[in-house]
């Protein structure tokens, strides 16, 4: 099974930019997207594709958003965490497959200046909880834009970004909760070489420099690890500031 996520920072924007295309070329059984900015009517292009179709925008419109895209139809779909002050913004869909669940999810981003950064304590603690009672039912893959990267390895410039959004260590201590919870990072489970990113700047060349970091992320109940086969980062693909990453199971 072929599994794909990627933040399109805009679903719009991103169908200008060779959507359709990648995912012919792909053909996942599942692709989860994030950052959609758009209600399923806007994009009527994709009612073509052959996919079973998801969507969880938020009620502001044109901002955050996700969605699940799936060749099998899910057993059930669950949008947000049942927590109402975190489920305004579209940020979480739950797919049940009959082994396991999905959970998509756009992390909230804690701003600059660190605006947010007490509610996305309280987000990354509670999205957690609720990850861990999935867990307690059948086994879970959770994937999408974290906006946090882990350690030092996962971004380019670690030491000037200690006090930034996305690095700082409440952030990161936050991932340590789902490692400690029975979580695995999957890539870091195949691959423990740096400079592997998934997101830059749009500013000064960052892409093109490889200035990045890695904030996407498909992670697994341990009891799954056993049948990723795969877990890669398609850092070749344009038409975000953030690119695909992608998780094979046996």
């Amino acid at each position: 099974m072929k599994l794909i996520s990627w933040n399109v920072n805009g679903i719009r924007a991103a169908l200008k930019k060779g959507f359709s295309e990648f995912l012919t070329e792909q053909n996942p059984d599942i692709i989860c997207l994030q950052e959609t900015k758009a209600r399923p009517e806007q994009v009527a292009e994709l009612d073509a594709i052959d996919y079973f179709r998801y969507w969880n925008s938020a009620e502001k419109k044109g901002y955050s958003g996700t969605a699940i895209f799936s060749k099998e139809e899910p057993l059930s779909v669950t949008r947000g965490i049942e927590i109402e002050e975190h489920d305004q913004e579209g940020r979480v869909i739950t797919a049940e497959f009959e082994t396991f669940y999905l959970v998509t999810v756009y992390v909230p981003n804690s701003k600059r200046g660190l605006l947010r950064l007490d509610y996305r304590q309280k987000w990354d603690q509670d999205f957690c909880n609720y990850l861990v009672d999935l867990k307690s039912k059948k086994p879970v893959i959770f994937c999408g834009d974290l906006n946090v990267a882990h350690k030092e390895i996962d971004l380019a410039r670690p030491k000037p970004n200690k006090k930034n959004a996305g690095f700082t260590i409440q952030e990161r201590s936050g991932f340590d909760r789902f490692i400690s919870n029975g979580f695995i990072d999957t890539f870091r489970h195949f691959n423990v070489r740096p400079h592997h990113y998934t997101w830059w700047s749009y500013m000064h060349g960052a892409r093109a420099k490889n200035l990045g970091w890695r904030i996407d992320y498909f992670c697994v109940s341990e009891d799954l690890i056993e049948k990723v086969s795969s877990s890669r980062i398609l850092a070749d693909v344009r038409g975000s500031d953030h690119c695909p990453v992608l998780l094979v199971l046996k």
